[in-house]
């Protein structure tokens, strides 16, 4: 690197330490009434004044997030909840003409085409998603499940991100008595892959073990361990209430397929060890398959638990793991007209922290490729090689922004030069082993790979990092600052994938292998 190249990436790491931590909190407001709960985030102290990430809730479930400022001397619930209405109500209120009539009294309206929501303490305008389209194309606003309720868009401000996606929501199934009163969630299995990190998995687990879900077990994959501090954690706080397996090769894929190899549950869910979840999590994640048969997949929202340290802002400031507050279902049969890299675009479906499968169809698409993931040459990728193993069955996946899990963004410059490297490994990586186990989808993805190289350049494409730009923007506009080497090591990442995943995938087969793929 030149003097000159090192000086600016010097600048960059001093403008990034100077970025201010914001605090997280949630705010669920009751329809029709004045009341509304006001609580930090998992791990967060409680809300003082200053810039707040906030997630608004109704009647319990999430519909959008807001990013705004508690005054100095303000009530933080008084100050929250006035942003949170008038967000909500700006949303209805700009809705441009020809727009759907609104929900039924007591739901949160969906914002449309090009009205902006504008942020009542900064008074800074943010743009309004456009509305979504139903998969017939008509136009008309995709009704949500049952019970659900309909997100605020906005960009930074009270916001979703699914902007104009076809979607098709499953229908209800009806009970065996012929009622349509819809069935209960399945017996569900949660597999969580960990390495040397009991403090982290034992948070984990407490907000698993008190999951509403009225049956379910929980595994834990000890991957690769060099102590014995995840299974004296497991045996000794836990016991019988969690089961405990080694999985003796590193490698996360490989440990899934393992934890997916002792599930019993009819629906398999894969989280981290870094995630709190929300009490309903299994709940929202795994009724959908009870509602559909042939659902294969469902992810859900990953929002950030802390923000108190400039790596964990940028982090989200550049997309984080959250994909909106639209229910989505994608469907081979019906493709999306506006996704015209689906299925290669296995980013947009979810994240290896909050996803689900049907365990019969994961086992019968082989699981996991081995060579990808975390703790391999290939860097990650697995869980998007899952979700298109899926796809490519012909089988539906569904996103939905109810099940929620809290992330515990990593905290270092370093952590995050890491982070950047294996996001672009496991892009590519990913894609090299779809192609190199379904070699019938490569004209498929030839005729997708100039758009497919376009979005790669947006995506790691370097951002200004001046004042005031580290705070956390709408998810995937890739507007707010990301320095010039994240972006290099990004691009680096890129290239390495497809050699990553040759070298684990020619690793693996000289070690003779196990299980399937």
């Amino acid at each position: 690197m030149s003097g000159r190249a090192r000086a600016r990436t010097r600048e960059e790491i001093r403008r990034f330490l100077a970025i201010g931590a914001v605090q997280v909190a949630e705010l669920d407001l009751e329809p029709g009434g004045d009341e509304a709960a006001l609580r930090p985030g998992p791990g967060s102290p409680p809300v003082t004044h200053g810039e707040v990430f906030l997630l608004v809730r109704r009647a319990g479930r999430p519909v959008g997030t807001l990013l705004t400022r508690v005054p100095e001397g303000a009530d933080p619930r008084a100050a929250l909840t006035r942003a949170a209405r008038q967000g909500l109500t700006s949303a209805v209120r700009e809705t441009p003409a020809g727009a759907p009539p609104g929900p039924p009294s007591g739901a949160t309206p969906a914002a449309g085409g090009s009205g902006r929501i504008r942020d009542t303490e900064t008074g800074r305008a943010a743009a309004t998603p456009g509305r979504a389209r139903t998969s017939d194309g008509a136009g008309a606003p995709p009704g949500p499940p049952s019970g659900a309720t309909p997100a605020a868009g906005g960009s930074g401000r009270i916001r979703d991100t699914e902007t104009g996606r076809a979607a098709a929501t499953p229908g209800r199934a009806r009970t065996s008595d012929g009622s349509g009163a819809p069935p209960g969630p399945p017996y569900a299995s949660v597999v969580v892959a960990t390495r040397e990190r009991a403090g982290q998995l034992a948070r984990a687990l407490d907000s698993l073990l008190a999951q509403e879900h009225p049956r379910f077990e929980i595994v834990v994959v000890d991957n690769a361990p060099v102590t014995d501090g995840t299974r004296d954690l497991v045996e000794r706080k836990y016991g019988e209430r969690v089961r405990y397996v080694c999985e003796p090769v590193p490698g996360l894929a490989i440990a899934h397929n393992t934890g997916l190899a002792a599930a019993r549950g009819e629906v398999v869910a894969f989280t981290d060890d870094d995630v709190v979840a929300d009490p309903r999590w299994l709940t929202e994640l795994t009724a959908p398959f009870a509602a559909d048969p042939r659902l294969g997949c469902a992810t859900g929202l990953i929002l950030p638990a802390r923000l108190r340290t400039p790596a964990q802002v940028l982090l989200e400031s550049h997309g984080g793991f959250a994909k909106g507050f639209t229910p989505t279902t994608y469907d081979p049969r019906d493709p999306p007209r506006d996704e015209p890299l689906f299925p290669f675009t296995a980013g947009r479906f979810g994240s290896g922290a909050n996803m689900a499968f049907r365990t019969r169809v994961l086992r019968a698409a082989g699981g996991f490729d081995p060579a990808t993931g975390a703790g391999t040459p290939a860097r990650g990728g697995d869980d998007l090689y899952g979700f298109v193993r899926v796809l490519a069955q012909g089988r539906r996946l569904h996103y939905t922004p109810y099940a929620l899990v809290w992330h515990h963004h990593r905290e270092t410059w370093s952590d995050l030069e890491t982070q950047a490297y294996g996001y672009g490994a496991g892009l590519t990586a990913y894609l090299t082993a779809v192609l190199v186990n379904r070699p019938a989808l490569l004209p498929a993805f030839l005729a997708r790979l100039p758009r497919g190289l376009a979005r790669a350049r947006a995506l790691t494409a370097v951002r200004a990092t001046g004042a005031g730009g580290g705070a956390p923007g709408a998810h995937d506009t890739r507007t707010h600052p990301w320095p010039r080497r994240l972006s290099r090591l990004q691009r680096r990442g890129m290239v390495h994938g497809p050699l990553g995943y040759l070298r684990a995938r020619r690793a693996w087969r000289s070690g003779g292998g196990r299980g399937t793929r």
